[in-house]
C-alpha cells in the first residue's frame, strides 16, 4: 500500500470530505478519489461510504489503525535518518579485556547522550568478532590489530602494553626450558592474545607449550595467582586486578608487547545514525584520554 494513499484515506476519514482531504494535502479531488479507489482494490473491500459526510466503513475503521501505525513508523524512521532523535539498536562486539577496562566510560557517555538506543554488547575473541561482523551479527567490533581489508572502516582506539603475569615476581623473562615446561592460561581459540603467547614462545626458541582455555578473565587471574601457570594480558587489566589476586607482572619487549585495539565497522556510507553517533563518542573519549596523557607528561 502506498503511503500517500494511506495519508489521503486518513484525511478523508477525519474530515468527512474528499474535497477537504484534497485541500489538506494540496491536491485535487480526483486525485484523492483515485487513491481511495486504489486502496479499495488492494484490500478488496469498500473503505469509505460515499455520502455527506463521507465515513469509513467497517473495513475502513480496521484499516485506519494499521495506516496510522505505518505512517508513524515511516515518519519516525525518516526523521531518524534526517537528524532526529537517535534511536534503534546498536550491536557491539568486543574482547573481554576491552569490555572490562576500556569501554565502560564510552558506553556510559553514549547511553547518557542517547538513552533511546538499545545497546547490545557481546564479548568474544577477535576471530569470532571479525566473523560476526562479516556475517552481519555486529554493527561494530573492537578487535586486536588491524585487518587487511581496505573497504572496512578501521579506527585505532586504544594501544595496549601486554605483560607476562605470574604468581611470583619475575626479574627477567623465564628461560626457554622454564617456558617449555610451563602452562599458559588463555582464552579460547581465536583470541589474539593467545597468538601472542605463540610469538613469545617462538621468540625464546620454544615451539610448543601447554595451554589451558578459560572462559573468563577472573578464572585466568585466579588460577595464575594459585600458581597454575602464566598469562598474557594488557597492563591496564593487570593494574585493575592486582589488588584482588596474588599476581605479579613482567613488561615484555615492545616487539611482542604492544597491541593496538581497533574499532572496526562497515564503510561509513552504510551507517545507521546510532552507529555514527557511537563512533563520534568513541573519537571524543579517546581524544580526551590522549590529551590527559600529554598533560600528565608535562
Amino acid at each position: 500500500m502506498d503511503l500517500k494513499s494511506l495519508r489521503l484515506f486518513i484525511a478523508v476519514a477525519e474530515t468527512g470530505s474528499f474535497v477537504a482531504a484534497a485541500e489538506r494535502h494540496h491536491t485535487v479531488q480526483s486525485n484523492v478519489t483515485a487513491h481511495i479507489k486504489k486502496l479499495e482494490d488492494e484490500v478488496g473491500a469498500q473503505l469509505i461510504e460515499r455520502g455527506t459526510p463521507a465515513r469509513p466503513s467497517s473495513a475502513g475503521f480496521t484499516l485506519m489503525a494499521y495506516a496510522e501505525r505505518l505512517i508513524q513508523t515511516h515518519d519516525e524512521a525518516l526523521a531518524l535518518f534526517k537528524g532526529g532523535e537517535v534511536s534503534g539498536s546498536l550491536r557491539v562486539g568486543a574482547m573481554e579485556t576491552t569490555t572490562a577496562l576500556r569501554l565502560p566510560p564510552l558506553l556510559t557517555q553514549f547511553h547518557a547522550s542517547h538513552p533511546d538506543v538499545e545497546l547490545k554488547l557481546t564479548t568474544g575473541p577477535t576471530a569470532k568478532l571479525v566473523a560476526g561482523l562479516h556475517e552481519g551479527r555486529f554493527d561494530c567490533v573492537f578487535i586486536a590489530g588491524k585487518l587487511e581489508n581496505p573497504r572496512l572502516y578501521q579506527y585505532k582506539a586504544y594501544r595496549e602494553e601486554l605483560v607476562l603475569v605470574s604468581a611470583s615476581p619475575l626479574k627477567a623473562m623465564p628461560s626457554a626450558d622454564e617456558l617449555r615446561a610451563s602452562t599458559f592460561l588463555v582464552f579460547g581459540q581465536g583470541c589474539s592474545y593467545r597468538q601472542r603467547v605463540d610469538l613469545l614462545l617462538a621468540d625464546s626458541g620454544v615451539f610448543s607449550s601447554r595451554m589451558v582455555d578459560f572462559g573468563s578473565l577472573d578464572a585466568i587471574l585466579g588460577c595464575v595467582g594459585a600458581g597454575m601457570g602464566y598469562a598474557l594480558m594488557p597492563k591496564v587489566v593487570f593494574d585493575a586486578h592486582k589488588h584482588r589476586f596474588p599476581i605479579y607482572c613482567l613488561k615484555l619487549p615492545s616487539r611482542l608487547g604492544v597491541v593496538d585495539t581497533y574499532f572496526v565497522a562497515a564503510p561509513r556510507t552504510g551507517w545507521a545514525p546510532a552507529l555514527a553517533s557511537f563512533a563520534e563518542a568513541l573519537a571524543h573519549v579517546t581524544a580526551s584520554k590522549q590529551l590527559e596523557g600529554k598533560i600528565a607528561m608535562l
